[in-house]
């Protein structure tokens, strides 16, 4: 039997045992402790290798300098070399503060590469940033909105403010924008105000928004007859106005379309109108647009070609759970007031609280639906909100009849008034949106207002809400008494030499009945 030969000749190869440190079996012990002890020396002297390479480095450069740069020869000398030797003459007198036995430009140098340094680090800021928020998350409140129950078997939730059904000497309906909910409103408006004037405010959910019903098949014409059946539901049965803010003025100019007879007048607010609206001009098409940030443009033509599309971007939005900020949410392009109006703390409760009720049901599509409303094609345009006359229809027979027929001539369209405010400072509704209303219906009264934006006006604002209603209803006149009847909700002012003639004509009415009398008595 061979003997086994320890002593054998690898041809300069390592053995594997050898080369990751194993030796007849054992591990760790002293070949470890060697191998740290290793480790540590080359540490060691590669630190000093790197001090010496960056010394040699220092001194390379400073020969450079001294060769290329303070040489008498030098393009630098010979351009700044006296008047750096009059400044430094002038200030010579501080080498006197130095050690003697120290070289003043070595000193000098070291002195400012540490002031350098010290001020350095004076400016870093070491305490923890504060500026950016914290995470918000949203809450869903429990329900408990009054709602009613509509002829197809959906409910629609709404909210009351002001006087009570029996005394509202004038009653409006509106419908919330974009996002938001019945506990908008008219944002901030005081109780107090509503019944100094007699009004009650009813506002309601939209289909799919806080706790309204979705609707399978909505338009705006649904959306009309919807608030119709509101307006009957909470007693409502004489003309009421209708207001719209923003997105949401989408529905009332569909109340004034669909339900001509029943509305009194419109109130707007920076009304926003369908952006691809046929009766618009290029010129008015072109101002619009160009004050709409690229993305907001890219969510309008996601919504008219490829509406599905936008639940991607309202799931990791709105519908993500957090709250954020409406400008980055609805990619607006806000002013300058209302830059800083919608960081006061009274405006992100608001708008929090009214988010959380928007998105209650985490439907992404009553938003898809809502978003596709506004640049679809409405079923009508504002021009036919235009007074004018019937038309009995085509042909020449029907024309030379209207011409002779003695019958009253008919008006179509609007008949009540309408008004609108507008921000000039707006940039989520442009003001040109206000006069393209204007050029269409010429009967609508504008009011620009210098200097305020889509929210500085209409939010939390007591004396704008106060002008907005002197405007509409003229002077406070309070509640109605209970036994009186409202015929109609339009102020008539009549004139008085209308109102002397009316007295004559019952005053001769009332003699010709007591002659009649005095006559009838003679016979028996």
């Amino acid at each position: 039997m061979d003997e086994v030969n320890d002593n054998v000749d690898y041809g300069g190869a390592v053995p594997l045992h050898a080369e990751f440190g194993f030796d007849g079996g054992s591990v760790g012990g002293d070949q470890a402790g060697g191998d740290f002890q290793d480790w540590k020396y080359h540490a060691v002297e590669f630190a000093k290798g790197v001090a010496e390479m960056s010394m040699g480095l220092g001194r390379g450069c400073r020969d450079v300098v001294r060769q290329s740069v303070i040489a008498k020869d030098s393009y630098f000398m010979r351009r700044f070399g006296t008047p750096c030797t009059r400044f430094f003459a002038r200030f010579s007198f501080l080498n006197e503060y130095l050690p003697e036995d120290r070289d003043p430009v070595h000193s000098w140098s070291v002195i400012l590469f540490v002031a350098v340094v010290a001020i350095a680090a004076l400016s870093v800021n070491t305490e923890h940033s504060t500026s950016t928020p914290l995470v918000k998350r949203l809450y869903i409140h429990p329900s408990g909105a009054s709602r009613i129950l509509l002829p197809d078997g959906r409910h629609l939730a709404y909210q009351e403010q002001g006087v009570s059904a029996v005394k509202a000497r004038f009653s409006i309906i509106t419908a919330h924008p974009f996002l938001s909910s019945r506990l908008a409103g008219i944002p901030g408006v005081k109780d107090s105000l509503l019944q100094e004037f007699g009004i009650r405010l009813v506002t309601y959910d939209l289909p799919g928004f806080g706790e309204s019903d979705p609707h399978p098949n909505r338009n705006l014409e649904s959306s009309a007859l919807d608030l119709l059946q509101l307006s009957y539901a909470v007693g409502v049965t004489d003309k009421f106005w209708v207001l719209g803010y923003s997105t949401g003025s989408m529905h009332a100019w569909a109340a004034l379309r669909y339900l001509p007879d029943r509305v009194a007048g419109a109130l707007m607010v920076a009304p926003m109108v369908n952006p691809y609206d046929p009766s618009m001009t290029k010129k008015e098409i072109s101002r619009t647009w160009e004050n709409w940030t690229a993305r907001r443009k890219f969510m309008f033509f996601l919504a008219r070609r490829f509406p599905r599309c936008l639940g991607y971007f309202y799931h990791h939005s709105f519908l993500s759970g957090i709250h954020g900020q409406i400008d980055k949410w609805l990619s607006l392009s806000l002013g300058r007031r209302d830059k800083a109006f919608i960081r006061e703390p009274i405006f992100e409760e608001f708008w929090q609280r009214d988010v959380e009720e928007s998105v209650r049901q985490r439907n992404v599509k009553p938003f898809v639906e809502e978003a596709k409303l506004q640049v679809s094609n409405w079923g009508f345009s504002l021009s036919d909100l235009k007074i004018q006359k019937k038309r009995f229809g085509k042909g020449i027979i029907l024309w030379l009849k209207s011409l002779y027929s003695q019958d009253e001539e008919q008006l179509t369209g609007f008949l009540g008034p309408i008004h609108i405010w507008q921000g000039v400072d707006d940039k989520v509704v442009p003001p040109y949106m206000a006069d393209f209303v204007e050029r269409v219906l010429p009967g609508t009264m504008v009011h620009k207002l210098l200097y305020e934006g889509h929210f500085t006006y209409f939010y939390f604002c007591d004396e704008c809400h106060k002008q907005i209603f002197t405007t509409l209803f003229g002077k406070p006149q309070g509640p109605l008494a209970i036994a009186t009847a409202v015929v109609d909700q339009i102020p008539v002012q009549v004139d008085s030499k209308e109102q002397e003639q009316n007295n004559e004509e019952n005053q001769e009415n009332n003699e010709e009945k007591e002659e009649d009398t005095i006559g009838d008595s003679a016979m028996d």
